[in-house]
């Protein structure tokens, strides 16, 4: 890969903070450029630096991962944010991506997986286990909103980046694809998840894998 993504990591517990930096240093598609012991730290360290990619811890001392995730998009800094915690509630799935995240991973995560979980990162795809997908899927059903495209009234664009966006393709892989300007790509995004009343991408995903295959 000759682009290298520029990367901070936010947690508060030193050890696997140096764990995911070494595995990081494995993985051609990134630049580790900082590390933060804490959400308040994180915060102001993107700030300062604007990486492309936040690897986030959901639960600190000072700053949970969410506040720190709120803080960013109040700031308009639109760094790529995947979470990485302990945690496998489907509570803190929804509110994680709901906020904003562009993937989920878990800690106890093989190193191989969390490796190849990485290196879709730096490809710029959508990272969720697949275990989490059903807990999402679950959320979303509980809820009203339209369960087929016609219902949705999404345009064939819309409905080709929706496809794109379930292969788990960021909006400038999809611009390419399509051959359309990837400001393009983001205005089709927000009026599909308006029209399916969903407020992330990664739900977007599941809703189409959900009502769109099979």
């Amino acid at each position: 890969m000759s682009e290298r993504l520029s990367v901070i990591i936010v947690d508060d517990h030193p050890l696997f903070r140096k764990g995911l930096s070494q595995l990081l240093q494995t993985i051609p598609g990134f630049r580790l450029v900082g590390e933060a012991a804490g959400g308040a730290e994180g915060l102001e360290l993107a700030r300062q630096l604007h990486p492309e990619l936040i690897l986030l811890d959901l639960n600190m001392r000072d700053l949970s991962g969410l506040e720190v995730l709120r803080g960013l998009r109040a700031a308009r800094i639109d760094s790529r944010v995947v979470m990485v915690t302990v945690s496998d509630a489907g509570a803190d799935v929804v509110a994680a991506l709901r906020g904003g995240a562009d993937g989920y991973l878990l800690k106890d995560m093989e190193p191989e997986a969390m490796l190849e979980a990485l290196r879709d990162v730096a490809a710029g795809r959508v990272v969720i286990p697949p275990q989490l997908n059903h807990l999402l899927a679950a959320a979303l059903r509980g809820e009203s909103r339209p369960t087929s495209v016609g219902a949705a009234g999404l345009t064939e664009q819309e409905v080709r980046i929706l496809e794109k966006i379930a292969e788990g393709l960021s909006n400038k892989q999809i611009g390419r694809e399509l051959d359309i300007a990837e400001g393009t790509v983001k205005v089709h995004v927000k009026h599909l998840l308006r029209k399916l009343d969903l407020r992330s991408r990664v739900e977007a995903a599941v809703w189409a894998v959900e009502h769109m295959r099979g």
